[in-house]
């Protein structure tokens, strides 16, 4: 990598930290600003409350709250729980939860990523035939409906009427047990990236390059797989990226249906009891894993198109 790649990438680190801190300072004023605390207990008189408040410096300014906060959570200290295990350190909450969702996350988008693409070339392959049709209104749906509208279908079916998986996860089983979730969360998946291979793929093959290739006689199944494939799965970057945050927060409906301990239902437990800590934590995992995923395509886009790179340079200044 030449000097322009290095000082690229550098200014893309230096902006992605600049905005976590700024979500950080966002989400510890909104939480202080809303209604109700931790310690909402009617049995506590005011004087109780006020040696609480002076105890975990509530009593103090918000931006003192804030600095003192951000200070801890440089060193990895996030605070203690409030209000889900009282005074219990928020990274024992959070750590082990860390592994169950992204594991699950990770399996639907790649299940989801995998048949969207073959589905996607497949209507491309057969475009404006009924193969076509039925492939795109597979991917409308899997647009149009939730995935808890399809988790719960799948529960009825393989849970309740023929009972082949678990319908509440079981650590003892933690494979069988995210058959289901996995399933559910990879529809919305396989329609987004169908749809998106159909059009490029489509695209691709009308480009100029493939028509004269293809004019010298190169078979179509060399053509579709050297060449026309692989400028179809390039762009395909740009769609995984937000995906994959998106079904590590859009999990959450589906963690508390199939009672998975991840950090979605993790979230809303915190939510629900006001408990600042963990609501900061599990919020600011979910920020750095978006802006890292962010910033890792934005670097590889750079590296591999250098006119990406020069044109948001060129934007910038």
């Amino acid at each position: 990598m030449d000097k322009s790649t290095f000082k690229y990438i550098g200014k893309r680190l230096v902006m992605s930290a600049i905005t976590l801190m700024i979500i950080v300072f966002v989400l510890f004023v909104m939480l202080k600003l809303m209604p109700g605390t931790p310690f909402n207990d009617e049995k506590l008189t005011e004087t109780q409350k006020a040696l609480i408040y002076a105890k975990y410096g509530f009593d103090k300014p918000i931006w003192e709250q804030f600095v003192v906060y951000f200070k801890n959570m440089l060193s990895g200290d996030f605070g203690i729980s409030y209000g889900i295990s009282r005074n219990l350190p928020v990274s024992s909450l959070v750590l082990p939860r860390i592994s169950i969702s992204f594991g699950i996350g990770l399996a639907a988008v790649i299940l989801g990523t995998i048949l969207g693409i073959l589905l996607g070339i497949f209507a491309a392959l057969n475009r404006n035939t009924v193969w076509d049709s039925l492939s795109t209104v597979v991917a409308v749906f899997g647009v149009s409906i939730p995935s808890f509208v399809f988790c719960l279908i799948l529960l009825i079916i393989f849970g309740v009427k023929m009972p082949a998986l678990p319908i509440l996860y079981n650590s003892s089983h933690p494979i069988k047990s995210a058959i289901i979730p996995v399933i559910a969360l990879s529809v919305s998946v396989i329609a987004n990236v169908a749809r998106f291979t159909r059009s490029e793929m489509i695209e691709v093959m009308e480009s100029d390059y493939i028509l004269l290739a293809e004019s010298k006689g190169l078979d179509r199944r060399t053509l579709i797989k050297k060449h026309a494939l692989r400028n179809t799965l390039v762009p395909i970057i740009t769609v995984l990226a937000p995906i994959l945050v998106a079904l590590m927060t859009g999990s959450m409906v589906i963690e508390q249906i199939c009672g998975i301990p991840g950090l979605g239902s993790l979230l809303v437990q915190a939510i629900t009891v006001n408990d600042y800590n963990v609501t900061m934590a599990v919020a600011f995992i979910y920020s750095v894993m978006y802006v890292v995923i962010m910033l890792l395509v934005d670097i590889l886009y750079g590296i591999i198109d250098p006119r990406i790179r020069l044109g948001k340079e060129s934007s910038n200044e």
